[in-house]
């Protein structure tokens, strides 16, 4: 399939569609959506609904229900006002012919005070915080993703746009590994309307988090909250991050959808009711890539694919209780293919990664019950995630005797959550309980190194290898919580703490709750009008990666059976300034100390300095004595969209350290030590609208090749050897970016078109990257030069060793639309 007649094919049918639009374009916008009560989750009725900058509103109705049409075409910002509630507004909501935008709005009740002040401080709508997490919390809205110059619809991208996000190693560019407060990116959780998704992105790394591309579906999103500390206690095996992702409902009045297409994937959503009553909707999508056909236009010999489906079912069965089903599913593939023109760049791509065989889905049912004075949530759902990894000498011939790795694993939870959440006399309870039985299936064989021999039959390099099944059989997890907050002294002072303990019955130490006990306690106290100081104290907990508790040595031994469960002890303090509605500062001062870390036995080092790349994580006999500490500040301004601009500027600075098997601090994998993004968006008249972002972020530690071992065996391996007593001892550059992104809107009768260019490194920034060890290659790169004119030897000793620098200055730029009908 030819990738440029695709674009020129796209290209044409846009216009088309541009010009039946234009002829028949007319203003018919809708938006509905349903109002509760935050604490108790009850409909609201009577509540105002206002448009600024229209003469239209509505009113909710006895179920909390509200439907505005006949609205112009643009974009609002919207007020949600009742006595008794804090008067909220969602900022900029975009309101088209295509789609009938539909929302979810929870309002909190006012706070009963004396004080002008606290009054007039909950008035406050550009807050984020909450009484049981008042710092260190930052939200998006679906807006604001789908916008986000460089996106590319990605959350897992979008989100390094907050303070104390990172991209990894090498500034996000091409993977998504979240580096939180400079922790290891295996230390977030993630969580899609109450049910935990562990596998985020795309070839993700077994054992980590990251990969090159989120799966969520932005045009289900209404929201997402990022904590980075003061964690609710009824999240479990969470120790830099929690996101919550929250999905709307689909639209209970009509069939809708959308068409999305950018120039790395195509993707489609429906939604609309399932019943006459309105009671159960649906929202489904699928989305297929295309990067095999980009990758062979630019003649890349790598070919990754990738297809994903999610789905929500919403019925309220009663006026008390709603059900619902998600479902969420990925397939992966990466391959090779031939090179029309070799570089020494390209075949070292060839040869230096696997090939990756992925799929994964999560599959859940939540029921929410209004009680009395508060509600009750029910989770019961499954994940699975299956990776199966090859890679030979030679990754073209695919030899049998060649192969140097082949793993295939198999992770699979079946999980159950209860909690209840009441309000009585100004306190606010929750507790609950959870419950997870744990599958896991591992069959590794890999090639350290390779055999060795000189001419004289001497051995040069004895071989090591892993070869095992793992012999882990299903185990159980458990967990309780209870997290109590009140506001004291005329509502000036909020306090909330909490306590959680897990267990497993695997790990030796695993049965003794004391041993995870972990509590928490957060304070609030508005210093005046506009102003708030913000504290908290905590201590997580994480069990290690079930590549680590699967492993086992050749004699089929599980040997990581003793391993502790990671912890880190948060103190946060910070200051929250709210000049207006939609104006937001605050400053932070973080600092995080580690213990029971995983170290490797066979390298020496932390493994929290592992985990961005496309090997897997864990797959190692480990010791559990390592230690670790990052600390810094943060500096977060966020303007949300008022004449027509909003924009979001944050910086941190911070360092990160851990110990290996020495116990000795040095700089890890993530110290990049600064971080600043500012990010801004225009919208102008007649539908058009720009944003750009701009990135820096300090130049991050990488570690020396060892320079014999590379030699000996890059031929085998396909890539250099670190030299790991040397470990993070060198420094990389400064990583700095801007992305710019254009959209232009058109609207008919029932269908809308947003075409958007979007531009990553538009001004050609040259960002330098770990350099990649190999051999000098001939002129035609069809051989390696050797220093006595003979073929190479296995042991590489008449090679050449060079380095290749990978700081090429590479914009990407992406042509795509969104049709909704």
């Amino acid at each position: 399939m030819d990738f440029r007649r695709i674009i020129k094919d796209f290209i044409f049918v846009i216009i088309i569609l541009i010009c039946h639009i234009n002829a028949k374009s007319q203003n018919n916008g809708r938006i509905s959506g349903t109002v509760v009560d935050k604490t108790t989750q009850k409909p609201i009725n009577s509540v105002s609904v206002t448009l600024n900058g229209s003469n239209k509103g509505g009113v909710t109705d006895s179920n909390g229900v509200f439907r505005i049409t006949g609205l112009d075409l643009k974009t609002y910002n919207i007020e949600f006002t009742i006595s008794g509630y804090t008067k909220k507004i969602l900022f900029n909501i975009v309101i088209t012919s295509g789609n009938e935008k539909n929302i979810n709005v929870e309002l909190e009740p006012s706070v009963i005070a004396l004080s002008e002040i606290v009054v007039n401080i909950n008035k406050r709508t550009a807050r984020a915080a909450t009484l049981e997490t008042p710092l260190s919390v930052q939200r998006l809205t679906a807006e604001e993703i789908e916008s986000n110059p460089g996106g590319n619809f990605d959350i897992s991208k979008v989100i390094q746009t907050l303070p104390g996000v990172g991209g990894g190693t090498q500034g996000g560019g091409f993977r998504n590994d979240i580096i939180i407060r400079g922790g290891a990116p295996n230390e977030n959780v993630f969580y899609l309307d109450g049910i935990e998704i562990p596998v985020l992105n795309h070839f993700q790394t077994q054992g980590s988090s990251g990969g090159p591309q989120g799966i969520l579906n932005v045009s289900f999103i209404e929201d997402v909250k990022l904590s980075s500390s003061a964690f609710d206690a009824r999240y479990d095996n969470v120790l830099s991050s929690v996101f919550q992702f929250k999905q709307r409902t689909g639209n209970p009045n009509q069939i809708q959808g959308n068409i999305r297409a950018s120039a790395t994937d195509l993707a489609a959503t429906l939604e609309g009711p399932l019943s006459k009553n309105k009671k159960t909707t649906f929202l489904a999508s699928a989305r297929r890539s295309y990067l095999g056909l980009l990758f062979s236009a630019l003649d890349i010999p790598i070919r990754p694919n990738y297809w994903d489906f999610q789905t929500k079912i919403t019925s309220k069965l009663n006026s008390k209780t709603t059900l619902s089903f998600i479902g969420l599913g990925a397939i992966d593939k990466f391959r090779f293919a031939s090179i029309k023109n070799a570089t020494p760049e390209k075949l070292y791509v060839l040869n230096s990664n696997p090939f990756i065989n992925q799929w994964n889905y999560t599959g859940g049912i939540t029921l929410k019950r209004l009680l009395k004075n508060g509600f009750m949530n029910l989770a019961l759902s499954r994940n699975a995630f299956n990776n199966n990894i090859q890679q030979y000498e030679d990754n073209r011939l695919k030899l049998p005797e060649q192969l140097m790795l082949s793993y295939q694993s198999r992770e699979t939870e079946n999980k159950f959550r209860l909690d209840f959440n009441k309000n009585k006399n100004g306190w606010k309870i929750a507790f609950g309980i959870m419950a997870q039985l744990e599958e896991y299936s591992n069959n590794t064989f890999n090639v350290i190194r390779k055999e060795l021999k000189d001419s004289s039959d001497n051995i040069v390099q004895p071989a090591i290898t892993i070869n095992f099944t793992s012999p882990l059989k299903n185990f159980w997890r458990f967990g309780a919580f209870a997290q109590l907050g009140k506001r004291f002294f005329d509502n000036k002072l909020g306090v909330s703490a909490g306590l959680r303990s897990d267990i497993n019955t695997f790990t030796s130490q695993g049965l003794n709750g004391l041993q995870t006990l972990s509590p928490r306690i957060s304070f609030s106290y508005v210093l005046a009008d506009k102003w708030t100081l913000n504290a908290s104290v905590g201590r997580y907990y994480k069990i290690a990666p079930y590549t680590i508790l699967g492993f086992a040595d050749n004699n089929g031994t599980l040997v990581n059976k003793s391993s502790k469960y990671l912890r880190s002890d948060h103190f946060v303090t910070g200051l929250e300034y709210l000049p207006n509605e939609g104006l937001r500062f605050t400053l932070e001062s973080f600092y995080k100390e580690y213990s029971n870390v995983p170290v490797s036995i066979r390298n020496g080092i932390s493994l929290s300095n592992l985990g961005s790349d496309f090997n897997v994580l864990g797959n190692e006999a480990v010791v559990t004595n390592g230690k670790g500490r990052a600390y810094g500040i943060e500096l977060f301004a966020q303007k949300k969209l008022t004449n027509r601009f909003f924009g979001i500027l944050s910086y941190t600075f911070y360092r990160s350290e851990y110990s290996g098997i020495n116990n000795v601090l040095i700089p890890s994998s993530w110290d990049n030590r600064h971080l600043l993004s500012i990010t801004w968006g225009y919208k102008f008249r007649r539908n058009w609208e720009l944003g750009l972002k701009f990135r820096y972020q300090g130049g991050a530690p990488y570690t020396p090749y060892d320079l014999n071992e590379s030699r000996l065996n890059y031929l085998s391996q396909g890539k250099g050897v670190l030299d790991y007593s040397k470990l993070n001892t060198l420094r990389l550059k400064g990583f700095n970016s801007s992305d710019l992104r254009i959209d232009k809107k058109w609207n008919g009768r029932k269908i809308s078109i947003d075409l958007f260019l979007d531009i990553i490194n538009w001004y050609l920034a040259s960002n330098q990257a770990v350099p990649s060890y190999t051999f000098k290659r001939n002129a035609d790169n069809t051989a390696f030069v050797t220093t006595d004119g003979h073929a190479i030897k296995p042991d590489g000793s008449n090679a050449i060793p060079v380095l290749l620098n990978n700081d090429s200055a590479t914009p990407t730029p992406s042509i795509g639309f969104i049709i909704e009908f």
